[in-house]
């Protein structure tokens, strides 16, 4: 009798799965599949999961197989698709950056593995050594194979003062090594700002926060009150991303009015959008240089690929990260919900960011000594929510740290030849100069 109460749970709960792809994949979806092929598909799922409640060697609750069998289904679409049990999911809901610390790093699945995207500058993680493209293979003794990426977030995150260990593994090293970290309450200034030379200036932008365009307008509201700005570079290198409206108003701070920013694809209408440059100050007389990363990526790729498409900037550094892609959150039944990749996003041109990432006009690669030289809805979530600083800040880069960068190095160098250009360009035919 306990065995057929339990093949009746596992029927129900196979029924609901099939209730929910049909309902999830709305009227196109059910054209596209075969509905006979489903159900025959979905018997022998019921099958194995029967065989599993009656035979396998330890009792396991319905529930767990479900879920597990969830969690499997989910890992096979993509590394950013996941189920959310129902403590993750209240977990999700809640703002958590009072309560918990963290280490400053912006995680991702590539090639199943948890990969690091970037560490945020600052954090305990970039002061320990952390360097994008960083493999953690262990989180606390506990292998990370098969780890979702939401679980894996979650034994990152505790209180601030707390000690976790992670094991790495980097591109060149022999064996694995341990990385002893202290958790910190995440606080991160997003916008940088320092002039290079004079009248050329270099703003940093470490992530993508409500404030973040404001701030940056802030800047060279400054800026332009003193000599006129004859060149920017905008430093997006270990920039893992942020918000998404956050990179379409600072984005659209050097566009004209209506031109396309980015725009999204996805299965169903809802989820194509497009947005438009529409900002109230606009900064189009000077010209910019855009530094990206393997580290730059989701909102960081989006300013890149417009100001690149429409060719307002010259992209130097190195290949970026290649995180393209929407998550919606869907609530189910039991509390529980599914964070499912739904759109990817599009440079103005139709470039895919997804799985390519933005490719440099310019390939310079960067500074091979330091751990990281500058800096993720972050959409493979930070281990805190960061709490943003208000205001930029002022910074000071010595002269020998810039000669140790040849990203921005290049920069600089390009954008004085520009300046060198732009005063030795000859004048329109018919003018004539005028002498005093």
């Amino acid at each position: 009798m306990g065995s057929m109460r339990n093949v009746k749970k596992v029927v129900m709960a196979s029924a609901l799965l099939l209730v929910l792809t049909l309902s999830m994949g709305g009227g196109v979806a059910s054209k596209s599949q075969d509905t006979s092929a489903t159900y025959e598909n979905l018997r022998l799922f019921t099958e194995v999961l029967s065989i599993v409640q009656s035979q396998y060697v330890d009792e396991v609750p319905a529930k767990d197989v479900i879920y597990n069998a969830i969690k499997g289904t989910l890992r096979g679409l993509d590394p950013h698709s996941s189920f959310l049990d129902p403590e993750m999911y209240r977990e999700m809901q809640v703002e958590t950056s009072g309560s918990f610390g963290g280490l400053g790093i912006e995680i991702t699945l590539r090639d199943d593995i948890l990969t690091v995207v970037a560490p945020i500058e600052g954090t305990p993680a970039y002061r320990a050594g952390i360097q994008p493209g960083d493999r953690i293979i262990k989180i606390e003794g506990i292998s990370t194979k098969d780890m979702q990426l939401t679980d894996a977030v979650k034994r990152m995150r505790g209180k601030p003062g707390s000690k976790i260990v992670i094991s790495i593994v980097r591109e060149g090293w022999v064996e694995p090594k341990d990385f002893d970290i202290i958790r910190e309450q995440i606080r991160v200034q997003s916008v940088k700002t320092q002039e290079l030379e004079s009248g050329i200036e270099y703003i940093r932008l470490r992530q993508f926060q409500e404030q973040t365009a404001q701030d940056l307008e802030t800047v060279l509201d400054k800026y332009s009150k003193g000599a006129k700005i004859q060149g920017l570079v905008l430093d997006l290198r270990n920039n893992p991303g942020g918000l998404l409206t956050s990179a379409v108003e600072v984005t659209e701070k050097f566009l004209d009015a209506g031109r396309l920013v980015v725009y999204t694809e996805g299965r169903v209408r809802n989820q194509n959008m497009r947005f438009q440059a529409n900002a109230r100050r606009v900064y189009t007389d000077f010209p910019v240089v855009v530094l990206v990363n393997q580290g730059s990526a989701s909102a960081s790729e989006i300013v890149a690929g417009a100001l690149q498409d429409w060719g307002r900037a010259i992209v130097i550094g190195t290949q970026s990260f290649g995180k393209g892609s929407v998550q919606t959150i869907i609530p189910l039944s039991d509390g529980s919900g599914l964070r499912l990749t739904t759109a990817k996003y599009f440079t103005p041109k139709g470039r895919s960011i997804h799985g390519k990432g933005i490719t440099p006009d310019i390939i310079v690669e960067g500074p091979k000594t330091t751990a990281a030289v500058t800096l993720p809805a972050p959409e493979a979530p930070p281990t805190t929510p960061p709490a943003p600083k208000t205001g930029p800040s002022v910074e000071t880069k010595p002269a020998d740290e810039l000669k140790r960068d040849p990203q921005l190095q290049r920069a600089l160098d390009l954008l004085k030849a520009m300046r060198i250009l732009d005063r030795t360009r000859p004048a329109p035919a018919g003018s004539q100069a005028q002498v005093k």
